[in-house]
């Protein structure tokens, strides 16, 4: 699924070549890219033992806000959906698309979701925003999500080339970017919060693995800059909060997070559970 994803991917860029358009991959996918990445590298990072990456069939597209509030840079990838043959999901239509595999079925099918970051970027700009999604005006065609959590979206992204075979067999290769650990932390953090009582979402279990596989991908330059982050937004309600969610989820073995996280499939005895609930707590809640 990885494979297709990943191809889904390249032909989504293919389409837009020449686009002036920055892709932001966050989700499962995105710490896939980040786990390669680093391995590929060779360099030491914060958990030096982590899982294999779970699976997934979702790519998870991050829009900067500037995109949305010029809406007229979004037509390439509104374009490229529809020619690459997405269909909108009932009730979430022009922020998350699906295209179906084989045989027009759902297994093996690839689902798009469109986010950005929080709300009160769009203020004083045409752009209309809820609880649910941001609406550029005038319309292309592209809503997004919008995560309150991901207040430093922009802050530290890691540009990696994605390279492969797009479906029609041609090789391609082109640019993305990985948010920074701090952002994917603050988001799988939140996630986790709200899939915990979840049974379709596995109860918040791929939330807690990918926390983890978060700071096992985290260089120690990333993981200074994430302190020095951190640090900067002392005061910022979001941040304060996933604090005190860490303390209440992922600050002892028998937290309901670290029980989700052992529960995993992708677990394993090796993980350095003590260490990774050592560096939750001393990025997120020495001043919580």
């Amino acid at each position: 699924m990885i494979t297709d994803l990943q191809t889904s991917l390249l032909d989504l860029l293919h389409a837009m070549k020449g686009a002036d358009i920055k892709l932001i991959i966050g989700g499962g996918f995105g710490i896939y890219l980040k786990t390669n990445h680093v391995r590929r590298l060779g360099v030491r990072t914060l958990l030096q033992e982590g899982p294999e990456p779970r699976s997934t069939n979702d790519i998870d597209l991050f829009l900067r806000p500037e995109l949305l509030i010029d809406s007229a840079k979004l037509e390439p990838l509104a374009a490229a959906i529809s020619s690459l043959q997405y269909k909108v999901i009932p009730g979430r239509e022009k922020y998350q698309f699906f295209k179906p595999g084989e045989g027009g079925t759902e297994a093996g099918g690839i689902k798009l979701d469109i986010l950005t970051g929080p709300r009160q970027r769009f203020r004083g700009t045409p752009v209309k925003t809820d609880t649910r999604r941001v609406r550029p005006k005038p319309s292309v065609g592209i809503h997004a999500h919008p995560l309150n959590e991901a207040t430093t979206l922009e802050e530290g992204l890691l540009p990696i080339t994605l390279d492969g075979k797009l479906s029609s067999g041609e090789p391609w290769e082109a640019e993305v970017f990985l948010p920074h650990p701090f952002t994917f932390l603050m988001m799988k953090l939140f996630a986790f919060k709200d899939r915990l009582d979840d049974p379709d979402k596995e109860f918040g279990r791929y939330h807690a693995l990918d926390l983890y596989s978060i700071l096992a991908t985290t260089t120690e330059e990333e993981w200074r800059h994430a302190l020095g982050i951190r640090a900067g937004l002392e005061n910022e309600p979001y941040v304060l909060e996933a604090g005190r969610l860490v303390l209440q989820y992922f600050s002892t073995l028998d937290g309901i997070g670290i029980v989700r996280l052992r529960e995993s499939r992708y677990y394993q005895p090796a993980l350095q559970l003590d260490e990774f609930m050592s560096a939750l707590k001393e990025l997120f809640c020495e001043r919580v």
